[in-house]
């Protein structure tokens, strides 16, 4: 299918959305990186592929062009800056989960980039009831320690 500035827009407002629906869930639970971030992640992921076609597409002459190229770079780029989030402190480790969604959001930027937009907005699903499922399991599990100090009437350091 040949990349036109119409699909592109409208891919690339798919790709705002999904990032968006995926920043929503961080931002309701107050995590540091939310929907703008996620939001631009998806849409630089999603930019960059697009282009990445339209290279290939507009250059046919090019007999070393693969959009691929570009993709894995992209996920590179992000497990950097996924990296970079992730922070050890004391017996535990932080960020390893807006590491992940920031990865997952490219990946998902991608896949709408290339045109994949009904599995790309499955997977956003998926990752939505993950997030909210899990923070829900967390609250739990924080209430339990906490009714467990109580009882106990000590110092837990978990």
């Amino acid at each position: 299918m040949e990349i036109t500035e119409t699909l592109a827009l409208t891919r690339i407002g798919f790709s705002l959305l999904l990032g968006g629906a995926i920043g929503v869930e961080r931002m309701i639970h107050r995590h540091p990186a939310g929907i703008r971030t996620f939001m631009l992640i998806s849409l630089g992921a999603t930019l960059a592929t697009l282009a990445s076609i339209y290279i290939c597409q507009a250059n046919m002459d090019l007999h070393n062009g693969d959009p691929g190229r570009i993709a894995a770079q992209i996920l590179t780029g992000i497990g950097f800056i996924g990296a970079g989030l992730i922070i050890k402190t004391g017996d535990g480790v932080s960020g390893i989960t807006t590491a992940s969604c920031i990865f997952v959001t490219a990946a998902i930027g991608i896949a709408v980039g290339v045109g994949m937009v009904l599995t790309a907005a499955v997977v956003t699903a998926v990752v939505v009831i993950i997030l909210a499922s899990s923070a829900v399991l967390h609250n739990e599990e924080n209430k339990k320690r906490i009714s467990f100090r109580k009882k106990t009437n000590r110092r837990t350091d978990w």
